[in-house]
């Protein structure tokens, strides 16, 4: 029975500054980098053949910190624009408080929350979905069904359309659910490939 572990890279730069940051490539934050090590802890006690993770820098040092802690530097790793976080356009790097007080707070949520609706010039989750479902069907769910436990650490928005897609969440619903950073959540199928199992590891 394979087992699926999906997390959402350490507090960015940018998170702490409370900014937009999407496809832009920040940094961690020494915080950050111990919620990392704490994922990592988190997830020692299960057993990993592979890692996935997207092209931007927070993700693939959220990794780095991750397989140092639990002992594995050398599990292989796949990294793929299909699992990066959702471009927010025009917004990246403005401050979202700023944006609030510009456009008003319901339009901000819809930008940031909503399934379909897309922000000047960037993604909408739709958007995003239909990238990261078709990855994961073409290239990660086979490895799980050759029994292979995979883990993947990616984005809040990423992870949500691939949560979207193994929860069965409705369009409307996802707009309720956020991935913190750092919190690992597990995913278990029985041979038949039929989720038994989703927990946040504490």
């Amino acid at each position: 029975m394979p087992n699926l572990i999906i997390i959402r890279h350490g507090q960015s730069e940018w998170n702490l500054e409370n900014r937009f940051t999407g496809s832009t490539d920040i940094e961690l934050t020494p915080n950050g980098e111990i919620e990392a090590q704490n994922a990592g802890r988190l997830i020692k006690r299960y057993p990993l053949d592979e890692a996935f993770t997207s092209v931007l820098k927070r993700a693939i040092h959220t990794l780095s910190i991750v397989l140092k802690e639990i002992d594995r530097v050398l599990l292989p790793v796949t990294k793929t624009p299909a699992l990066n976080e959702r471009s927010y356009g025009d917004l990246q790097g403005l401050d979202k408080l700023e944006m609030i007080k510009k456009y008003g707070e319901a339009q901000v949520l819809s930008w940031r929350r909503s399934y379909d609706i897309i922000p000047p010039h960037g993604e909408s989750l739709k958007d995003t979905y239909d990238r990261v479902v078709p990855y994961y069907l073409k290239e990660i769910e086979p490895k799980l069904k050759e029994n292979k436990n995979i883990l993947i650490v990616a984005h809040g928005n990423s992870l949500r359309a691939l949560m979207m897609y193994l929860e069965k969440i409705s369009e409307q619903n996802i707009a309720d659910v956020n991935l913190a950073t750092g919190v690992p959540r597990l995913y278990e199928f029985d041979s038949g490939m039929f989720l038994t199992r989703a927990t946040y590891v504490h």
